[in-house]
């Protein structure tokens, strides 16, 4: 099993990879499905018109999640790598006064967001929780071309056809040099080869890329992340969305930062500091600002948390350690998306910060000097004590309980790094055994709870 470190860490925008990222993407493919798909052409027929509907989770917190916005976007030509956050509200009433997308490479299209983008909370598509529809019509009101397409979480969009493979499909010999599908497998890999985790991740990345662009584009996912902390920490004012959410991460670093220039011994700094790192990211994603899944947008502040908090309050943690805790990190957050989930439509919060959560600690694990088997403790211990949890994001937004939420994550990695750290990697509980707890427990999960806002936080704290 391979899945890259860069389709783990993706460069974004928030404040749901699963609810704007996977929209945007959906609707870039369908207007490539539309221009060079195989799909029956009459003669004369030509598209004119585009209508969109979304479906399950992405119906009910579609809204507090940007998926409209994202689908509108994408039938635009934007993609969430490139697409600059400070036009996205330009583009978008552009299009709201007249009625039209002009995609690049496109005719312009009909397309009314008020009309043509329909949020259908009765008919879920069979495939996941997040589905999406797109139809295309001739100028005579003829259906030319409908496809539907699954956001899986992580920013990760399939249609059907593809999702229904990926479930039914054999294991195919992997053309890397370390195909490990899960942690046993991992751990028996390095064993026998004497190499890290995160040595044995480089080279099956090197497989596809040189080293120095292995290098480039990892640098590149750090770098995005640690900027997004800075501007969430300068950020100030409240969050969109309704619920007068106001950011908390710039009060918090000038506190934080006074006493540290005053050489202040405070107990509670290392956990002050974590917190601060990952709310500063939430909140930026929760502004809609330029993120990486980590492995998604909802928990897309922990593992920077505990990245800049290793780099902050551990001189050894230079560029190769920065690398190394990447690939350790995509490394366990691979194996728990192929073999559970990360989507918070699927088996809620556990699988989004959970799953962070064990990343990080792995990561963190193993650039402190931890050997394989005390990287997958650690990745255990984290994961484990976020099973069950919910996904009820109150008013659809990432905000309230998921920005907090992050920062207990960070906490969460950093116990659970120095926890394995004291053992010698032996423990009772296997990670492939709490992955696969946390994929029965999401399964058994209501669907009031999977990132519906249709239970627990989402319903009474409204109500109250």
């Amino acid at each position: 099993m391979f899945l890259s470190v860069f389709d783990v860490f993706k460069i974004g925008i928030g404040p749901s990879s699963s609810h704007t990222m996977g929209p945007m993407l959906a609707a870039g493919r369908f207007l490539e499905d539309l221009a060079n798909g195989t799909w029956p052409r009459a003669a004369r027929a030509r598209p004119a018109a585009i209508t969109a509907s979304l479906h399950g989770s992405l119906a009910f917190t579609g809204i507090g999640h940007g998926s409209d916005r994202a689908v509108i976007l994408g039938l635009a030509g934007a993609h969430p790598q490139t697409v600059d956050p400070d036009a996205m509200e330009t583009i978008l009433a552009e299009i709201g006064r007249t009625g039209l997308v002009h995609p690049p490479g496109h005719p312009a299209y009909r397309f009314r967001p008020a009309v043509d983008l329909v949020l259908d909370k009765t008919n879920p598509l069979p495939g996941h929780p997040n589905g999406l529809q797109f139809c295309a019509w001739d100028g005579d009101g003829q259906l030319l071309l409908r496809r539907i397409y699954y956001s899986i979480g992580g920013g990760f969009v399939l249609t059907a056809e593809e999702l229904e493979a990926m479930r039914t499909a054999s294991p195919a010999v992997q053309d890397v040099p370390w195909p490990f599908a899960d942690a046993a497998e991992m751990l028996d890999m390095a064993r026998r080869s004497g190499l890290s985790i995160a040595a044995m991740k480089r080279a099956n990345e090197e497989v596809r890329l040189s080293r120095r662009d292995l290098d480039h584009r990892l640098d590149a996912i750090w770098t995005t992340m640690s900027t997004c902390i800075d501007r969430g920490i300068a950020g100030s004012g409240e969050l969109p969305g309704g619920l007068r959410v106001r950011r908390r991460a710039g009060a918090i670093h000038a506190q934080l930062a006074e006493k540290w220039q005053r050489n202040e011994i405070d107990p509670l700094m290392a956990n002050d500091w974590l917190s601060l790192f990952a709310m500063a990211v939430n909140e930026e994603n929760a502004a809609g600002g330029r993120v990486v899944t980590a492995p998604t947008n909802g928990a897309a502040g922990v593992i920077p948390a505990v990245l800049r908090y290793a780099v902050q309050f551990n001189a050894g943690t230079g560029n190769a350690a920065i690398r190394d805790f990447l690939l350790t990190a995509a490394a366990i957050g691979g194996i728990i998306k192929h073999r559970a989930s990360i989507s918070g439509a699927e088996v809620g919060c556990q699988g989004e910060v959970g799953s962070a959560s064990a990343m990080a600690a792995a990561g963190l694990c193993a650039i402190l000097g931890g050997t394989p088997a005390q990287v997958e403790n650690a990745a255990e211990i984290a994961l484990e004590h976020h099973l069950g949890m919910t996904c009820d994001p109150v008013g659809g937004l990432v905000q309230i309980p998921c920005i907090e939420r992050n920062a207990f994550g960070a906490v969460k990695a950093v116990t659970a790094a120095s926890l394995a750290l004291k053992g010698d990697g032996t423990h009772a509980v296997p990670l492939d055994a709490c992955i696969e707890t946390m994929r029965q427990t999401g399964h058994d999960m209501s669907e009031k709870y999977k990132e519906t806002s249709l239970g627990g936080l989402a319903v009474n704290v409204v109500a109250c």
